[in-house]
This record gives structure tokens, C-alpha cells and sequence, in this order.
């Protein structure tokens, strides 16, 4: 593109209305470098936060199958080189954005005007996980309450919480419509006809509907489910009284910004490794724990899933989905670290803390289920589930099976808590910043209500899953949102900051922050962020796209009208970018359309670091700032 004819002193910072006024909302303190926004207490409050945003639910949930599901121990290959080649160049790349800039995931991108509409993506996305992640945290803390009796309630069929006959903790033998000489004789069971030397025809099998105790805990008394997402049905007090409990513990936690939520990770990013621990010395010492661990992990590894393209699909989806990318939360959360903070070092703590844990969760998980298909005489794979059905059903039966088992059921759900409430701070504190950067001299001061307004907004808009049909809602929107709109956002900010923005001018950027690295360090990081890491990101999302198949719930499959609802919400969120990028272009000046498009590509007048001294640091000499203005 041509070069941009601008001096020196066009290209420095508008002043704010609020420029020499400090925070009055507890932001800031006073060793803090902005005295706008704020930073982070110390480096330990920020690798806190960015753990226990990565370290969440789909660690312990899904991870575990999905190594099961592709291969055992062949999935950590793939695995690890999509964290190598997508997950950690994104990371690195959303936390220097971040930090360069002290500004959120919407006016970050000043740096290239036209994309600013992935930045309203980001939050649409965002938004719309918090509201029903929040639900997820709401059905732990009801677990969690009922944790406190023994026996466990799930642990049988009682009839006090509305087990019914096809409750049963064994399979019930199928019943057989019997024909002798001709005439009906009656319906008996499989024992009678083996008793009697006698054989059911074909045909007049009667297969005995069968559930579990923890199954229909799950169903009648959690979540009161209707039969299909068309019946609606009634609010769910218990569940609506337990999300109202999950939003003020993250009001509460988020009230004075990072400064309160950096604290409660103390707790909430450490705790989760304790219980893990626990549970895993408690799986290891339980009778046929090392089956389950050989079927996770073990000898049944199946090296030849890597040929195949799903594996290497469920790996990079699994490392987008866990490390936040394409969220906006990365950029927020980095906002508000001191200039010259290490991100590159905090890069590699974070993924390799993330892939390590997911690893380490799923030794926890599958010795307790190896105990449980023991107990059962089962094959592992009938216990293996992911998801709400591994949480919910599995694992709480399996505790059900152990000694003190309301101790374990409390830990295993606190620890729930604690993962989805870490992940929660960051995905919810973006949405505070995005309207604080927007509205810095109106809002700033009042950011204890700001945040009520929002955690009040997101618990009215969540009640709709916790009526009866609620959890399929959940599970359709998990569906088509945590996938496609984050590979789409991360591809879109490779482009943007790798072509558009200009690679080595974004390495110059980071250089400014963490001091010059030789050639050699940042070759690698060049190829992934302008080559592979977008390559990767195109096949993944083609292969998604191509191997579609439509949501259900257990056996149950949704209307069109609810698939074609999932595509719109994805739409809805999407179009932005490209409605934001014509609207630019638009505005920008020139003559041509090339010219206009070239324009509304060039950063704007005000883009590069919050505060003057660090600009003064950007450009070293003339030399330097004349080669940042080429683009």
C-alpha cells in the first residue's frame, strides 16, 4: 500500500476528556503505571487470571473423551503440535495485541479500522457463552447442595425426588410377548422363558425402558426435563435460585475489577489442582482404576487415527476452545498489564500449564471410571462419556460407588465451581472493559454499577435455561457458537495483524514492549502467524463445515426451526465484520474504491500505546517511525 503521508505530530494521541484524571473506582492503585485503567496488582494476580480462564470446563469434561474417543495416548500428537503451530502463535499474538495497546478487543482495533467489526464479534460471542456457561456453574452449586447428605440422592432410586419404575440400577431383562401353540399366553421375562426351555420369535421382544439413578436424578429432579426444546415448560426455581447465587458470586468477585477478581483466583485457579490430585491418588488405589487409566492413556493406543482428518479436527477445536482464542478475553485480560510485562514468557507458562492439566484431568477422571465399569462388569467404553453426560450422570455415579462418597461429590462439584467461576471473570470483565473504553469519562467512576447492570442483564437473560427445556437450549448454542465463530475470529485476526497490519511492524511493537530479539527467535513466530497457523485454521474450519451434522440431545434430534435458529445466531454474530468493514470503507477518503479500501486498512491517528512515554519509546528515532507509517 502506499505510504502515509503523516508528521509526527498528527499521529499523537487525541487528548480524553478524563486524560490527567485518575479512576475513583478502585482500579487503580499506586503503583499502578496507568492511572486511566489500571494494572494488575502483580505478574502472580495476571498468570492467575489467565490460568483459570484457560484452565476451565472442557479440560475435564471433554479433553478426556476426546483422547479416548481418538486414539488414547496418539491424540497427544496432534495435540501438541496444534498447540505448537495454532494454539501458542494466537495466544501470544492476542496477549501482545492486548498489552501493547491497554485497551480492549473493540478499540483494539484501531490498529486495522476495517476489522473492528471482530472485535464486536468477540463480544457478541462472548456474551452469549457467558450467559450459558453461567447455568453450567448454576447446576454444580445445586449438586454441591444436594452433596450434603448421605446417602448420595442419586445414589438409588428413591422415590422422595420422583424415581420411577424405569429407574433400576441394572438393566432390566427384556420381556417377551409369548406364543404358545398358537395362542397368547402372556408377557414373561427372558428368566421364565430360560427356565422353560423356551425361545421368544422374532418380533415380540419387549425392550424395558431403563435409566440409571444418577441418569433420572438428572432428568426428573435437576432439571425437570421436557421431552423436546418445543416444549418449553416452567422456570426451574431450585436452578433459577442457584444461577442467581453463581452471578452474585461473580458480581461480587468482578465489583472493584481486576483488583478483586485478581485475588479470588488465588483460590479459584489453584483449588481445581488440589481436588484433581486428591481424586486421582483416591482413583489409583480403587480396584480396576488401571483399566480405565489403560484405556485413556495406555497400551490400546491407536496410532493409526492419525491418519485420520476428525483427530486432527477435535485437537485444534479442543485447543481453540480451551485457551480462550477468539474470545476477546486474552486481549482484555493483557490490557491491563504494565507496558514492559514478559508476554512472551507468559505465553508459554500459560499453554503448556493448560496442555498439561488437561492431560493430568484425564488421569483423574478415567481411574474413577475404571473403578465404576469394574464395580459394573462394563467395558470402559459404556462409562466413557463427555460433556454434561460425564459430569452429571457418569462421574456422580461412580462416586456414589466409593466410600465417604458424599466428601468426594463435594470436591469433585466445588471443584466444578471454581473452574467455570475463574473462566467466567475473564469472559464477563471483557464485557465491563468494552464499555469502559468506549465511555471512559461516564462510566469509569461507576463501575460498581456498570457491573451489576451486566451480571443482572446476563441472569435475566439465562432464565430460559433453567425452564425444562433449558439444557437443550444450552446444548444447541454450545453447539454452533464455540466452534466456528472462534476459528473464524482467530483466522480473521491472523490476517488482519499478519498481512494487513504488517508482521514485522507488529513485531517492532512487541520488541518495544519486551526488548529486540534476534532474527532467529522471531522466525518462527513470523511463519506461524502469516502461513501455517492461517492454513491450519482455514482447513480445520472447512473440514467442520463439510463434516456438519446437526445437534442432538441423547437420542433426541431438534427441528429444523431450532438448527435454523443455531445458523442464525452464528450469523448474527458474524455479519458485523462484515458491516463494520463496508461502513469504513465507506467513510474512508479517496477517489477510488482501492483507495477507500486502503484508507479505512491504515491504523488510526491514535492507535499505539496508552500512555506518551511508552509512544516515545515506540519510535526510537525518525527512521523508525517513518518505516511504522509504511503498511
Amino acid at each position: 500500500m502506499d505510504r502515509v503521508d503523516l508528521s509526527l505530530t498528527q499521529c499523537e494521541r487525541p487528548p480524553r476528556s478524563d486524560e490527567n484524571a485518575a479512576a475513583t473506582d478502585g482500579d487503580v492503585g499506586e503503583s499502578d503505571e496507568n492511572v486511566e485503567r489500571g494494572n494488575w496488582s502483580s505478574k502472580t494476580d495476571y498468570l492467575l487470571s489467565m490460568i483459570g480462564l484457560a484452565v476451565g470446563l472442557g479440560n475435564v469434561w471433554r479433553f478426556p473423551y476426546l483422547a479416548y474417543k481418538n486414539g488414547g495416548g496418539a491424540f497427544l500428537i496432534p495435540y501438541a503440535v496444534m498447540l505448537a503451530l495454532a494454539g501458542m502463535p494466537i495466544f501470544f499474538l492476542d496477549s501482545s495485541f492486548g498489552q501493547f495497546a491497554s485497551l480492549g478487543p473493540v478499540a483494539v482495533w484501531k490498529a486495522v479500522p476495517i476489522l473492528q467489526g471482530v472485535g464486536i464479534t468477540m463480544v457478541l460471542c462472548g456474551a452469549i457463552g457467558d450467559i450459558y456457561y453461567s447455568c453450567i456453574i448454576a447446576y454444580s452449586l445445586y449438586y454441591l447442595f444436594a452433596s450434603f447428605q448421605s446417602p448420595l440422592p442419586w445414589s438409588d432410586c428413591f422415590s422422595w425426588w420422583g424415581a420411577d419404575e424405569t429407574c433400576s440400577r441394572t438393566p432390566r431383562d427384556p420381556l417377551c410377548n409369548l406364543t404358545l401353540d398358537g395362542e397368547y399366553s402372556g408377557i414373561v421375562n427372558t428368566t421364565w422363558l430360560q427356565a422353560n426351555n423356551k425361545t421368544c420369535s422374532n418380533g415380540s421382544v419387549i425392550h424395558v425402558p431403563h435409566q440409571g439413578p444418577s441418569e433420572q436424578y438428572w432428568d426428573k429432579r435437576v432439571l425437570h426435563r421436557s421431552t423436546s426444546i418445543d416444549e418449553m415448560g416452567e422456570i426451574v426455581w431450585n436452578l433459577a435460585l442457584c444461577l442467581l447465587l453463581a452471578w452474585i458470586i461473580i458480581g461480587a468477585s468482578l465489583s472493584q475489577g481486576i483488583k478483586s477478581s485478581g485475588k479470588v483466583v488465588y483460590f479459584t485457579a489453584t483449588f481445581p489442582y488440589v481436588v484433581l490430585t486428591v481424586l486421582l491418588i483416591r482413583g489409583l488405589t480403587l480396584e480396576g482404576a488401571w483399566k480405565g487409566i489403560e484405556f485413556y492413556i495406555g497400551s490400546q493406543s491407536d496410532f493409526s487415527k492419525l491418519a485420520d482428518a476428525e483427530v486432527w479436527k477435535d485437537a485444534a477445536t479442543q485447543i481453540i476452545y480451551s485457551l480462550a482464542l477468539g474470545t476477546g478475553s486474552l486481549i482484555t485480560l493483557s490490557s491491563y498489564n504494565k507496558f514492559h510485562n514478559n508476554c512472551y514468557r507468559d505465553t508459554i507458562i500459560v499453554c503448556v500449564v493448560n496442555g498439561a492439566t488437561s492431560v493430568f484431568a484425564g488421569f483423574a477422571i478415567f481411574s474413577v471410571l475404571g473403578h465404576m465399569a469394574h464395580v459394573q462388569d462394563k467395558p470402559v467404553s459404556e462409562v466413557a462419556q463427555s460433556g454434561f453426560g460425564l459430569v452429571f450422570i457418569a462421574y456422580p455415579e461412580a462416586l456414589a460407588q466409593l466410600p465417604w462418597a458424599p466428601l468426594w461429590s463435594v470436591l469433585f462439584f466445588f471443584m466444578l465451581i471454581t473452574l467455570g467461576l475463574d473462566s467466567q471473570f475473564a469472559t464477563v470483565e471483557t464485557n465491563i472493559t468494552i464499555l469502559l473504553d468506549m465511555f471512559p469519562s461516564s462510566l469509569r467512576t461507576k463501575r460498581l454499577s456498570l457491573t451489576i447492570a451486566i451480571c443482572l442483564s446476563f441472569y435475566v437473560l439465562g432464565l430460559v435455561y433453567v425452564t425444562q427445556a433449558g439444557i437443550y437450549w444450552i446444548n444447541l448454542l454450545d453447539h454452533f457458537c464455540a466452534g466456528w465463530i472462534l476459528i473464524t475470529v482467530a483466522l480473521l485476526e491472523l490476517i488482519g495483524l499478519g498481512w494487513i497490519y504488517g508482521v514485522n511492524r507488529f513485531i517492532r511493537d512487541i520488541e518495544t514492549m519486551i526488548g529486540e530479539k534476534d532474527w532467529m527467535f522471531w522466525l518462527w513466530w513470523r511463519v506461524c502467524w502469516c502461513f501455517i497457523s492461517p492454513c491450519l485454521l482455514v482447513v480445520v474450519l472447512a473440514w467442520s463445515l463439510v463434516t456438519f451434522t446437526p445437534p442432538t440431545y441423547g437420542l433426541i434430534e431438534y427441528p429444523t426451526w431450532a438448527i435454523a435458529l443455531g445458523w442464525c445466531t452464528i450469523i448474527f454474530s458474524i455479519m458485523w465484520i462484515p458491516i463494520i468493514a463496508i461502513v469504513k470503507v465507506v467513510q474512508a477518503e479517496g477517489s477510488t474504491l482501492y483507495q477507500k479500501i486502503s484508507a479505512a486498512c491504515v491504523s488510526a491517528p491514535d492507535w499505539g500505546p496508552y500512555l506518551e512515554q511508552h509512544r516515545v519509546e515506540r519510535y526510537r528515532n525518525k527512521s523508525d517511525f517513518a518505516e511504522a507509517l509504511t503498511v
